[in-house]
């Protein structure tokens, strides 16, 4: 395993397994298999309706807590102050955990400096060691930066060969922020997987194409939470730190950014955020 040092000093993994679109049966066993087989990073969200699955995965895998990093969000609808202090002490009892390593806030909507106030408070209490952002990116991420107590420490977005996040990455860097890929595979795209640089590297080390993609992640400074229920995939999945892509080789890779999301939410639905309605106390 590899590990970034975040900029309040704590340590996370750079590869973890996501349960994002994962029931709770599927996230049970995965993230049970997945921390026997060596994972450290575990991420899930209150929206994915499967903390309680994972609460009950990392109990059953027998892994010592403190060798977990276990990372959360807060949805929209629990961004005000008040509501994000609830939401938080929720996913603990969820979780079935006394802290999160990781919290961020999902979606840049609402009263979110609200909510990043109740995560810098909960910090200050133990119960979460390191805050952050998810899908922030333009103004929304400048503000809390600026008008926050805590500077995040992560913010994850959708990243991959086809959309890199140069730019966003030079920011980042800027107050040591790390950046966390969700979409790391591009969705699974079939033209991204068969690109010929992938397979022409696949070949020399003795890899899947799967596996060079996300060393690259790695390799390049990104921390990577591929989602998977086949137990193969993420055992192969773990097995990408026993080689390393040349400057020449990365290069190449950094031409195919063509700025390709695989995920565009339109703007009027992040408004339907603010009106969701999830029932996190019913999830399995």
């Amino acid at each position: 395993m590899r590990y970034t040092t975040l900029n309040n000093n704590e340590i996370i993994p750079n590869l973890g397994t996501g349960t994002y679109r994962i029931s709770p049966t599927d996230a049970e066993r995965s993230v049970e298999h997945a921390l026997k087989s060596g994972y450290q990073l575990v991420d899930t969200a209150n929206v994915y309706l499967n903390e309680k699955a994972v609460g009950r995965a990392i109990k059953n895998s027998g892994v010592n807590r403190s060798e977990i990093f276990l990372t959360s969000k807060i949805w929209p609808t629990d961004y005000k102050y008040e509501k994000a202090k609830q939401a938080i002490e929720d996913t603990l009892n969820r979780l079935g955990v006394d802290y999160l390593d990781l919290m961020l806030l999902h979606q840049p909507v609402g009263d979110y400096l609200g909510a990043w106030k109740a995560m810098e408070e909960a910090v200050s209490t133990g119960k979460i060691k390191v805050i952050g952002l998810s899908n922030f990116t333009g103004p929304e991420l400048d503000k809390v930066i600026t008008e926050g107590t805590i500077k995040p420490a992560v913010v994850q977005v959708e990243c991959h060969p086809y959309f890199q996040q140069k730019e966003l990455k030079a920011k980042l860097a800027k107050d040591n922020i790390a950046l966390e890929a969700w979409y790391p595979l591009g969705s699974a795209d079939k033209d991204l997987l068969a690109e010929p640089i992938f397979t022409e590297l696949a070949s020399k080390y003795n890899k899947s194409v799967v596996q060079i993609i996300l060393h690259w992640h790695v390799q390049t400074g990104n921390i990577v939470i591929p989602g998977s229920k086949n137990p193969a995939h993420i055992d192969s999945n773990l097995d990408i730190f026993d080689f390393e892509l040349t400057a020449a080789e990365l290069a190449q890779i950094s031409q195919l950014d063509k700025g390709k999301r695989f995920f565009n939410l339109p703007k009027w639905m992040h408004r339907l955020f603010l009106l969701a309605r999830v029932n996190y106390d019913k999830q399995a």
